[in-house]
């Protein structure tokens, strides 16, 4: 008796090596791109960018008024510099907001230029193939006909392309049979839609890259050259390149403002004079909502005020006269107005220097002593003054404000208070050491805003285009239709099947049940008038 060895267990299977780590990076970037890719993504993106926009809407912002955000920091002193710290005064420029930008760019991108080509080969390509049972379509119907298969295919295939549909006819698996399908405008409009957003966000980042503009207080009889160190403000994308700017000079003639009954301000107008080039001056009006448009740059009013003119005569009998500076509103309302006037040279032998300061009231009236406007047309004109004399600074090389005085300076002596007075036209204030301070009268301001942005024609365009892309969505129906021909039950004739599937619509039975019964109409007219049989034909 022979016996057998057991077999031996069967050796476990060797598992796969595991991946390269270049391989599972690769392969973690291309989940990443696919997350950043879909479409979820590019809306969360796009509900972000609004939210993050929220705080340049309600915040003052330094590209539009940096005077706006100094008072926001003089109103809270606490708050302010930690909105500061997250770039709240300048939202569309700050980091996390171009982060938030790039993102959707590129999500777009990822999203739709893939859907645009295979919407470009859908284009080419033949309506589908019929669906085997066509009874389950949303819509169907059988219509009976004593024409031939072929016959009744072609009265089929007539009747859509008068729809407009576009027509394949093929042999499937169950039969002749024709597919149809129209409303390629729906999803064009689609593709039109995500690719115009696209243009858009491209314009806008053109813009802020090689855009720019400034700010001027400009003084009537006074005018400013498109230099950025002749404006208050100014922002520029970081591929300006400064000495590329348009040669474009501007005058301000004259500023006219209108009020309503009730004080509102109705409308702004400036009459300008511009030159470009060096080329011959050139007289316009311009308006808040009708600005000057030349050479791809727009000059806009955006507000104005009031320059108090001042005459001092120093004790040797030296006169400065139509000494003038822009008081900035304080109030809107009444065009209250506050400034400073600076002097730092009043001449050989005088070291010290003079600044006056304080309000300028177009309708003035005296509440508690104190100069105060109650309209804003300049009725009665007032100023309440403060003189100072002393050290202004301005040779320090710290920066400060044109529209103040620097109060540590008169915190440390530098500037000493000499007199103080409400005056109107023409009265006078006379120092202790015998200068006198003549108010002497005013001129009016306009607040121009040189604009340069490059972008601007391809939003308006991609603008356009998104509202037509999607004016296709709401408004193209996408319809398939289905025919296919079969022996009738009795062996006499066919019987046509036809379904459709349509998208973007819930109520399409009117529209089936019209074309089933121009069908049924057609198919009646094609058939041939039947013989008379032998039993009616006349006896010889």
């Amino acid at each position: 008796m022979t016996t057998t060895a057991p077999p031996r267990p069967a050796a476990p299977p060797t598992p796969p090596p595991p991946p390269s780590p270049g391989r599972r990076v690769l392969a973690r970037l291309l989940r990443w791109w696919r997350q950043l890719t879909a479409m979820r993504t590019a809306l969360v993106l796009l509900f972000l960018l609004a939210v993050a926009s929220i705080p340049g809407s309600l915040l003052p912002q330094r590209s539009l008024s940096q005077s706006n955000v100094t008072q926001y920091f003089a109103d809270h002193p606490t708050l302010a510099p930690w909105l500061d710290r997250l770039f709240l005064f300048d939202v569309f420029s700050s980091p996390w907001f171009a982060a938030i930008y790039l993102l959707l760019f590129i999500s777009l991108i990822g999203c739709v230029l893939p859907r645009a080509l295979e919407h470009g080969r859908s284009l080419t390509a033949p309506p589908p193939v019929a669906p085997r049972h066509l009874h389950r379509l949303p819509e169907h119907a059988e219509l009976p006909s004593a024409l031939a298969g072929p016959a009744a295919l072609d009265v089929v295939e007539e009747e859509l392309r008068v729809r407009r549909f576009r027509v394949a006819r093929r042999d499937g698996r169950s039969g002749p049979e024709v597919s149809a399908e129209k409303g390629y405008l729906r999803e064009t409009g689609n593709v039109l839609f995500h690719l115009s957003l696209l243009a858009l966000l491209l314009g806008l980042a053109g813009g802020k890259m090689w855009g720019y503009e400034g700010s001027i207080l400009v003084t009537e009889g006074q005018g400013f050259c498109n230099a950025f160190q002749q404006y208050d403000t100014y922002s520029a994308g970081p591929l300006v390149d400064s000495a590329e700017l348009s040669p474009l000079c501007v005058d301000l003639a004259d500023f006219q403002a209108e009020y309503e009954e009730d004080l509102t301000a109705a409308s702004y107008t400036a009459d300008l004079s511009y030159e470009l080039d060096g080329g011959d001056p050139v007289d316009t009006t311009i308006g808040v909502n009708d600005p000057l448009r030349i050479d791809g740059d727009r000059v806009y009013v955006t507000g104005h005020g009031y320059s108090p003119e001042f005459t001092v005569t120093l004790p040797d009998g030296t006169t400065f006269s139509d000494l003038s500076a822009p008081f900035l509103p304080a109030d809107q309302g009444t065009m209250l107005s506050q400034g400073v006037l600076k002097l730092p040279d009043l001449g050989a032998g005088r070291t010290d220097q003079l600044a006056i300061e304080g309000f300028f009231a177009p309708t003035g009236v005296l509440q508690a002593g104190v100069v105060t406007s109650v309209d804003p047309r300049p009725l009665d004109p007032q100023v309440g003054i403060i003189v100072y004399t002393g050290y202004l600074g301005l040779d320090s090389g710290l920066a400060q404000s044109v529209y103040s005085l620097d109060q540590r300076l008169i915190d440390r002596g530098s500037l000493t208070e000499q007199a103080r007075a409400n005056l109107v036209v023409g009265e006078s204030l006379t120092l202790p050491d015998g200068t006198v301070v003549t108010f002497s009268g005013y001129q009016q301001f306009a607040a121009l805003q040189v604009s340069h942005d490059p972008g601007q024609v391809w939003v308006l365009g991609a603008a356009i285009a998104v509202l037509v892309g999607l004016l296709g969505m709401l408004l193209v129906r996408r319809e398939r239709v289905f025919a296919r021909v079969g022996p009738a039950p009795d062996g006499g004739g066919t019987v046509l099947s036809i379904g459709s599937l349509t998208r973007g619509s819930a109520d399409t039975g009117p529209r089936f049940t019209a074309l089933t019964d121009d069908l049924r109409t057609a198919l009646a007219a094609r058939t041939p008038a039947s013989s008379p049989s032998a039993e009616e034909a006349p006896p010889s």
